[in-house]
């Protein structure tokens, strides 16, 4: 898939986003790349099946004496450990998506999101010349939107997760929110695709 570089309202020109920009979208690669590490290894190593048998007995070899109880609730600690970094990526971007918000307040008006939606649906409405090159950055934005929306349903569900304790009242949709949260990621993943 080769990009479309073209400016929408001026096709003789390349685009090209602000430093800060691109220094979010690098940082959001890194930290979502990390969260999903985190999940993969958790949902693959990690497993409590395999590591429990595992640590029970590498612990015998060694002459310890281990109950398959304690080997589960060792294996546990580890999946935690993991669980304490996916948290840490979440917290990096609850604030990586925080500087977008703010940052769109900030960018130069020509390369403000809003106002490039805005424009891409007009060029695709009003003209014809250059309509796939508008058809494109609509389509490109559109998912963008959509993209932008499933990070904030990921970071307000995570730290809802994150902060459940706190969170009493609502300690009765906890398992609902997971399971969005979980789903989200495949969401996510097909973005990324």
């Amino acid at each position: 898939i080769e990009p479309v570089r073209r400016d929408v309202e001026h096709p003789q020109q390349i685009k090209k986003n602000s430093a800060s920009l691109r220094l979010w979208h690098w940082a959001n690669t890194i930290v979502i790349s990390g969260s999903l590490i985190t999940v993969l290894i958790n949902s693959t190593v990690t497993n409590v099946q395999q590591t429990s048998p595992l640590i029970r007995n590498e612990l015998q070899k060694s002459g310890v004496s281990i109950t398959d109880k304690q080997a589960r609730l060792a294996s546990h600690a580890i999946i935690d450990g993991v669980w304490d970094v996916h948290t840490y990526f979440g917290y990096c971007l609850a604030g990586l998506l925080l500087f977008r918000l703010i940052l769109e307040f900030f960018q130069v008006t020509d390369q403000k999101f809003i106002r490039k939606i805005k424009s891409a649906y007009r060029q695709f409405n009003t003209t014809k010349i250059n309509r796939q090159i508008a058809r494109h950055e609509l389509g490109v934005k559109v998912i963008y939107a959509i993209f932008y929306g499933l990070l904030a349903f990921q970071v307000v569900s995570g730290l809802f997760l994150a902060f459940e304790d706190a969170m009493e009242p609502f300690k009765s949709i906890r398992h609902s929110v997971k399971s969005l949260h979980g789903y989200c990621m495949y969401l996510i993943l097909a973005f990324i695709a």
